[in-house]
């Protein structure tokens, strides 16, 4: 009987501690089990690591992924681990995976010049050029001397010039539209299309022309009477029955362009 009671008063005493703890302001109740919350082990960064020096790149990206995911993952393991999966992925030609791990690692380290260099390959053959050049900067911000880098940023440089003055000269033809009397002229400056099929005729008429000009100065000749030719029955047949004029244009530029230089 005295037993009893003694439980069922411990009982009420333990209750009643805890509906005070519960009521006590910033107090959170204290969750307790018989053998202590376990926690998850980091992963062994040995399988990823071997992967690497194997340089097979599925087993990089499987056996990797499993250390990067891993959010115990000591931070120099994660840099070894993303930067080998970026490479992986980089070379499978999925470049959208492989900027999302430089992104990751950049966020890690952002003094890491290669990555920037490998990252802004990756946009640039995105088409993503002002991108690219923010990344070749950046890795030559890095180090000045970074012969990737500098070789990247020079030859992007070198495209952009070169896309620029295409631009500037886009929907323009060979000769002056100011001074143009003939109606099939003036029918090309009004088409920027037949504007730029007549400027690239023209150029590469010219190419061929100087590329000859160092041999045979018959070939010379030969080129360049085939060009007036072109010229005098494209302004003849210009607005006669069945004359097409772009297509007799695009089959010009295509047969100067199947001439290799002599």
């Amino acid at each position: 009987m005295r037993l009893a009671l003694k439980s069922l008063l411990l009982s009420a005493a333990v209750a009643l501690l805890t509906a005070m703890l519960l009521a006590w302001p910033g107090v959170a109740p204290v969750h307790v089990t018989g053998t202590g919350a376990e926690k998850e082990p980091p992963v062994d960064p040995t399988p990823c690591l071997a992967a690497i020096a194997a340089g097979t790149d599925d087993r990089i990206i499987a056996d990797c992924s499993a250390l990067i995911d891993n959010d115990k993952t000591p931070r120099a393991d994660r840099i070894k681990a993303l930067t080998a999966r970026g490479g992986a992925f980089r070379r499978q030609d999925q470049a959208d995976r492989a900027i999302a791990d430089y992104n990751a690692l950049l966020a890690l380290d952002p003094t890491l010049a290669d990555i920037f260099n490998a990252r802004g390959e990756l946009y640039w053959k995105k088409g993503d050029r002002p991108k690219a050049v923010a990344d070749f900067s950046a890795a030559l911000k890095l180090d000045p001397n970074h012969p990737a880098a500098k070789d990247n940023y020079r030859r992007l440089a070198l495209e952009l010039e070169r896309l620029g003055a295409m631009m500037a000269l886009a929907g323009k033809p060979s000769f002056n539209c100011a001074t143009a009397r003939r109606p099939v002229e003036k029918s090309i400056c009004a088409n920027p299309d037949l504007a730029d099929l007549d400027r690239e005729i023209g150029a590469a008429n010219a190419k061929l022309v100087r590329a000859a000009a160092t041999g045979r100065s018959s070939a010379t000749r030969d080129l360049q009477r085939q060009q007036d030719e072109f010229i005098a029955k494209r302004n003849a047949s210009f607005g006669t029955p069945g004359y097409d004029l772009q297509k007799a244009m695009r089959e010009r530029l295509d047969y100067l362009r199947s001439i290799q230089p002599q």
